[in-house]
């Protein structure tokens, strides 16, 4: 009720680049976390799940873009999320599209981004975490790194900039997800079909032959069902072990905002759980599938579950509901 009544429309007043920085840096470096902790953190031992070799305490977790620098590792367990997946990261830093470029649709519980990948890069990642782990303070649920391509990387040459930040982070990181799938980075899109995902897949399963390090995918939900047949094949043909389903969508319809830009939050919910049910009909439902977009509460998260997901992720989600979230869906789950 605070965070409903109080917080959040501070919070809105703000712009909401400046509130995700705040918020970050307070997780990061403050008592907040462990102040939350007793209210957000529960254990739930009937939503325990092992997917992909690894055990999930709960099945929600912090989806790739909230914590791209991985400055939070140790907060989101105390904020009661289940797993985490950082990123995206690059192999080069970069800033990013320039600001603004995150803007809210209060009305409609959504968000629209076009941020772009902005991150330090994987070595600045990549040390962050061996610090965290050198140090003896690895979380205990699992982490997962989301990888991409610069932006002046031409697409043609994608393939070395995914199988660049494998290699830096394949250590550091419990699975991995490529990031083929986000409307902000120019053509990025177009690596989830034909040749250009094989130029990618292809060298990523040669790096790891044996499947050690599990592999995801990370799909949008303005896919038809030709593209979901071809991203099905590649998934089977290359051994990857899950499917995340989904990014944000360029779809504005009845919006009343028109920035560029992908949509999440609610107005994603129902299309990223039609996608959910398309992709778990063509695997047989053999394929875990991570769940993600417009997940709010118990119901949004068990919609998801029924239509075939395994795990969930969560971000505007996050925002507008606060940092008990977590809870209130195992607690309804």
């Amino acid at each position: 009720m605070f965070y409903e009544r109080i917080a959040r429309p501070l919070f809105f007043t703000m712009p909401p680049e400046f509130v995700h920085r705040l918020s970050m840096i307070a997780l990061a470096h403050s008592p907040m976390a462990a102040a939350l902790e007793p209210f957000a953190r529960k254990n739930y031992p009937a939503l325990e799940k092992k997917v992909f070799g690894l055990i999930f305490p709960n099945p929600i977790g912090v989806a790739a873009g909230f914590d791209k620098n991985a400055e939070c590792v140790n907060a989101w367990p105390r904020l009661g999320f289940g797993f985490m997946e950082l990123g995206t990261i690059t192999p080069k830093p970069q800033p990013g599209n320039p600001s603004p470029r995150i803007f809210r649709l209060p009305a409609q519980q959504g968000l629209i981004n076009r941020m772009g990948f902005p991150n330090l890069g994987m070595d600045a990642v990549a040390r962050r975490l061996e610090k965290i782990k050198a140090a003896g303070r690895w979380p205990r649920i699992p982490v997962g790194m989301n990888i991409g391509k610069n932006k002046d990387t031409p697409l043609e040459e994608a393939g070395r900039d995914y199988l660049a930040c494998f290699r830096r982070t394949r250590d550091l990181a419990d699975y991995f997800v490529v990031n083929v799938s986000s409307p902000n980075t120019p053509g990025l899109r177009q690596l989830q079909r034909g040749d250009f995902l094989d130029s990618i897949l292809g060298p990523l399963r040669d790096e790891d032959p044996q499947a050690l390090r599990p592999l995801l995918i990370k799909i949008a939900p303005d896919l038809v069902e030709e593209d979901l047949v071809e991203i099905v094949a590649a998934v089977e043909k290359y051994r990857l072990v899950g499917i995340v389903a989904t990014n944000t969508t360029i779809d504005k319809t009845g919006l009343p905002l028109q920035e560029q830009g992908g949509v999440s939050g609610r107005p994603l919910t129902s299309r990223s759980t039609e996608i959910i049910r398309a992709v778990s009909r063509l695997t047989g439902g053999r394929v875990p599938i991570i769940g993600v977009g417009g997940i709010f509460n118990a119901v949004d998260a068990r919609e998801k579950l029924e239509a075939g997901a395994t795990l969930l992720q969560l971000y505007t989600g996050f925002v507008y509901e606060g940092p008990l979230v977590v809870r209130k869906i195992c607690g309804g789950l």
